[in-house]
């Protein structure tokens, strides 16, 4: 099985006011091109789809048009989970119709484990991978505003809080493996929409930490949370993240990385 990570398209975005949708369809052409070259079975693109939560019709358009293609490649899922940029329920909306075309999209967290867990099946209905689909995790999603508490406070809790949902979910898909034939050949592979400690950043360093070397220019990381690579369990064979703008190992480890943006940003 062959998995292509991808992540923070922000179809939409401009560059100093100029558009750029020749370059975001040039690139989505590319992405078909490379799919069908190199035969790959998974596509994911670990959010950031869009760079607003109400995309223009032109940029809509080009991302309905490039999942049609993507029916014609040997790609037999495609993965969407929303990002922090993204409006998880215009994602969502037309779940039920993409799903025809084998493509799964998880815009937001809910109160189901179960939605974010998906058994990736051949032709044969034989569970190839299982996918941890965990999309950005808000702050109301995994946490309990406290109006006493300091920024200190919250940074904590939203670490823990995001922590205690990779646990969870994980656990309910290394479950769903055991019960599987053959089960140590199927991978397990999560994603996210984060900022997790890479090159030697530490858990819990200081807000004013210079981040230039992570990919972004400021602190401009959807929330005050950066989590550590220990935040993901190690029944996870393969972490494929979005957030960041740089392609990158986090902790240095292969297994957990950034693809980095398409395009400059």
């Amino acid at each position: 099985m062959k998995i292509l990570h991808t992540s923070d398209w922000h179809i939409g975005r401009l560059l100093y006011s100029q558009k750029r949708y020749a370059e975001f369809n040039a690139f989505l052409d590319w992405l078909v091109d490379q799919i069908t070259k190199n035969q790959i079975d998974v596509l994911i693109v670990a959010g950031d789809i869009f760079d607003t939560t109400t995309p223009s019709n032109r940029a809509q358009s080009l991302y309905y048009q490039f999942l049609s293609k993507m029916s014609q490649t040997p790609c037999q899922h495609v993965v969407v989970i929303g990002g922090n940029h993204d409006s998880a329920s215009f994602l969502n909306a037309p779940r039920e119709l993409l799903s025809a075309l084998n493509v799964s999209v998880v815009g937001a967290m809910t109160d189901e484990l179960e939605d974010e867990i998906l058994m990736l099946k051949n032709d044969q209905q034989e569970v190839e991978a299982i996918i941890v689909a965990v999309p950005y995790l808000r702050d109301r999603d995994i946490r309990k505003v406290d109006f006493s508490e300091s920024i200190d406070d919250k940074q904590s809790k939203l670490i823990a809080g995001i922590k205690h949902h990779y646990i969870a979910v994980c656990e309910l898909a290394e479950s769903k493996r055991l019960a599987l034939e053959n089960s140590e050949a199927i991978p397990i592979i999560a994603t996210g929409h984060l900022f997790a400690v890479g090159r030697g950043l530490k858990e819990n360093a200081p807000l004013s930490t210079d981040l230039t070397g992570e990919g972004v220019r400021d602190l401009y990381v959807g929330n005050l949370a950066y989590v550590g690579a220990n935040t993901f369990p190690e029944t996870v064979d393969y972490v494929a993240l979005g957030h960041l703008h740089v392609p990158q190992k986090v902790a240095g480890l292969d297994h957990i990385r950034y693809c980095g943006s398409p395009l400059p940003m």
